[in-house]
């Protein structure tokens, strides 16, 4: 099979050359300035270009030709049929023509050497501000494709097991156009090109002799920058959605005559004291941190895992079970930076929540030093006290980290999570309760 090799564009000549060998090339003579700083701003325009190139040449026309064509051609002859090439590549082919229209406006603005060598900007911020090239068009087509990266990322991970699927990766990645790069290296290049963008903006600025043009260019920068902070925001909460979402279900929340042995509840009476559903207790929370602990239970050693929300915090036991309790359409949504609850959701295990969630305005640290733990024979420890509204403690929770930088880890995070609850609370008091649970200020 045959990979067609789109490189025509009038531009693909010019990707490794260096600025003297662009002016070389031209039929007609070009505007050199002699003064350095003028030189400075050409190269630095110059940059932008063949960077573009690169990206645009190297990058996404390999995923495009190499990958995406080669998977849309054995999807045609009924192989890999089930494999979904939007979860995989998402907009590339809208990437690639923006960025294909990008670089022959940005050739264009080039070519006229003397406008740019006398300092005219207008030709160059024409097409970066007016036309919007940044904020309407590549901008809002590079978020598109972020959003959807760690779901391709996680859909890839499940999908490399397979015979068929894998020998279509290798075959691709051997194309001598990916230049030794993997399927992972090509598909995060659009990422790294986003937060690129404001460095290359900004390198022209600075070596821009009017000022009109600098600032213009520097607001430019600045909008990309806004652009990446709020694709940031959207990211981290699609990421929590996500996480929540799956905990919804794998959260067990145990009825208080199970919970405390001390509680008889006849059969007959126990109707009355169901706990109206904890399930959407999470719905609206933002999941900080998460992992696996050891708790210290009488004379046992028993692994837990710990939620920490905005709000409060869940100390739950794992339970296993044979059942797979996590579809893999659900379990490709998780980013791959922790892979740990997705493990324990694949093979299906539950979480048992302890005692009850403890509210952050509730809840004390105790570290416990080195020599006290090993005295103690409790390396990586410390201790979580759960208050009532009276400062009593009616929990107390020693907890071993794998650690000591882990132990820190935890404890910095939880800290920080108390800070921010306690500093909201005192601008903006939350609501004491609602029609379906109680604030731990009215335990």
């Amino acid at each position: 099979m045959q990979i067609q090799d789109w490189r025509n564009a009038e531009f693909q000549k010019y990707k490794d050359f260096s600025l003297a060998q662009f002016l070389q090339d031209q039929p007609l003579p070009m505007g050199v300035t002699s003064d350095p700083q003028g030189r400075k701003r050409q190269e630095a325009i110059w940059e932008l270009f063949t960077s573009e190139c690169v990206y645009f040449l190297d990058r996404l026309m390999v995923l495009k030709e190499v990958f995406s064509a080669t998977l849309t051609n054995l999807q045609q002859n009924n192989c890999l049929s089930e494999v979904d090439s939007w979860t995989l590549f998402a907009n590339l082919n809208e990437l690639c023509l923006v960025s294909f229209s990008f670089l022959n406006n940005l050739l264009r603005v080039i070519k006229n050497m003397s406008s740019i060598s006398q300092g005219g900007g207008p030709t160059l911020l024409e097409l970066l501000s007016k036309a919007s090239v940044f904020q309407e068009s590549i901008c809002h087509c590079l978020e598109k494709y972020c959003l959807n990266y760690s779901t391709a990322l996680l859909y890839l991970h499940n999908l490399m097991p397979r015979e068929d699927f894998g020998s279509y990766v290798k075959w691709c990645e051997k194309n001598e156009q990916c230049r030794r790069l993997q399927l992972r290296d090509l598909l995060v290049a659009p990422l790294q090109r986003l937060t690129r963008y404001p460095l290359l903006l900004r390198n022209i600025a600075k070596r821009c002799q009017m000022f009109e043009e600098s600032r213009e260019l520097q607001v430019i920068a600045e909008k990309v920058d806004t652009s990446i902070c709020d694709l940031e925001g959207k990211v981290k909460w699609l990421d929590n959605y996500q996480k929540v979402k799956q905990l919804r279900d794998a959260l067990m929340w145990l009825p208080v005559w199970e919970r405390d042995k001390r509680a008889f509840i006849p059969e007959s009476l126990k109707h009355l004291l169901k706990a109206i559903t904890l399930d959407n207790l999470i719905s609206h929370r933002s999941l900080l941190h998460e992992g696996k602990l050891v708790l210290t239970e009488n004379t046992k050693l028993i692994d837990v895992y710990l939620f920490l929300f905005d709000e409060f915090l869940l100390i739950t036991k794992i339970k296993r079970t044979k059942k797979r309790s996590i579809n893999s359409e659900q379990n490709h949504l998780r980013l791959q930076q922790n892979l740990e609850l997705d493990q324990l959701l694949k093979e299906g295990c539950t979480f048992m929540v302890l005692d009850q969630p403890i509210s952050l305005d509730r809840l004390q640290l105790k570290n416990i030093d080195q020599l006290n733990a090993s005295t103690s024979g409790l390396p990586h420890s410390f201790i979580i006290m759960h208050h009532n509204r009276y400062q009593q403690c009616i929990g107390a929770f020693i907890l071993q980290a794998p650690s000591e930088s882990a132990k820190r880890e935890w404890m910095a995070k939880m800290e920080g999570a108390v800070t921010a609850l306690l500093k909201l609370d005192s601008q903006q008091p939350r609501v004491k309760s609602t029609s379906s649970w109680l604030e731990s200020s009215q335990i």
